[in-house]
């Protein structure tokens, strides 16, 4: 069995080959040619953690990969990451481990960026004054990386809760070739933005209804869990078009359970991420759309970024 450490995996991965592979898996997800079973949460109230547990096989693989990943929030202040994890492959013909990889965090982290370059091809408006980013954390950082290829757009908004974290955040981001607007307010954010991104671990809204401006986009990664939101319901139901990278887990939990629950979409297209690949078309059909997508993480984007490291090696 191989053992591949985070420096190992980070040398081997690709962005645009497992851009590829992911898309390939978002297909095969909603053509249902994906075993997946239902995902594993824990909530650890005092620590200010979570866990989730992940697997899946994809048909005709001659592996299949369980992942365990965990963000514990508190643990900047102890100067440890916020997020950690490991996934495993083993063979769908005999069971055997084959490999190990203790990527800390760093390939779930990598494949939700990459999600979010996908969604943001297929719904971000043509033309974006600012990008967005709510939140000051890895993620946040990560998709901001992954939209460079994307858009010409280097004005860059930011929000966040604790003042030094948006100052870290800056940098980070002026590194990267961006200018960097830092705000406490989601409402100014939003006045400026026509691509945002939402990627904390909020449990209550961050962004409402009456802050977003016809024409934007939202893609919204940071509830995967039961019991986050970082969008108001109302601005969920405000939405033209609906993106969910899976329709069953995102009713269920995600920014769209809230407000599917209320009985409030039932007049909104609610779109499969897979299916709108397949279809190879765009999702904005009028510039003055509000778009969003929920992504609450699949088990086959594991496969499938676990599948692109272990080519390379």
């Amino acid at each position: 069995m191989k053992i591949l450490n985070k420096r190992q995996i980070l040398e081997a991965f690709d962005a645009d080959a497992t851009t590829l592979l992911l898309k390939e898996g978002f297909i095969a997800y909603s053509k249902r040619q994906v075993q997946q079973p239902p995902v594993q949460h824990f909530l650890f109230e005092q620590a200010a953690g979570d866990c989730c547990i992940k697997s899946a096989w994809l048909e005709g693989d001659e592996q299949f990969v369980l992942k365990v990943s965990s963000g514990f929030y508190r643990n900047p202040a102890q100067g440890l990451a916020s997020n950690q994890g490991l996934m495993m492959a083993f063979s769908a013909q005999t069971g055997e481990p084959q490999a190990l990889l203790l990527d800390e965090g760093w390939l779930t982290a990598l494949r939700t960026a990459l999600a979010g370059r996908i969604v943001a091809e297929l719904c971000a408006p043509t033309e974006i004054p600012a990008i967005g980013i709510v939140g000051c954390g890895m993620q946040a950082l990560l998709q901001l990386q992954q939209l460079k290829p994307l858009t010409a757009c280097r004005e860059v908004w930011v929000w966040g809760r604790n003042e030094s974290a948006l100052q870290a955040y800056r940098h980070s981001a002026e590194a990267e070739g961006f200018r960097v607007h830092t705000t406490q307010d989601a409402a100014e954010l939003a006045a400026h933005c026509r691509l945002i991104i939402t990627t904390t671990p909020s449990r209550e809204p961050i962004l409402r209804a009456t802050d977003i401006r016809p024409g934007t986009h939202i893609t919204a990664v940071g509830a995967d869990s039961h019991g986050k939101q970082e969008l108001e319901s109302g601005l969920v139901a405000r939405a033209d078009v609906l993106l969910a990278d899976s329709v069953s887990q995102c009713t269920e939990y995600g920014e769209i359970a809230m407000a599917y629950r209320q009985g409030l979409l039932a007049s909104i297209p609610l779109v499969e991420l897979g299916i709108v690949l397949a279809q190879g078309k765009k999702v904005r059909s009028d510039p003055e759309q509000i778009t969003l997508a929920d992504l609450t993480g699949l088990a086959i984007q594991d496969v499938q970024i676990v599948k692109g490291i272990l080519a390379r090696l």
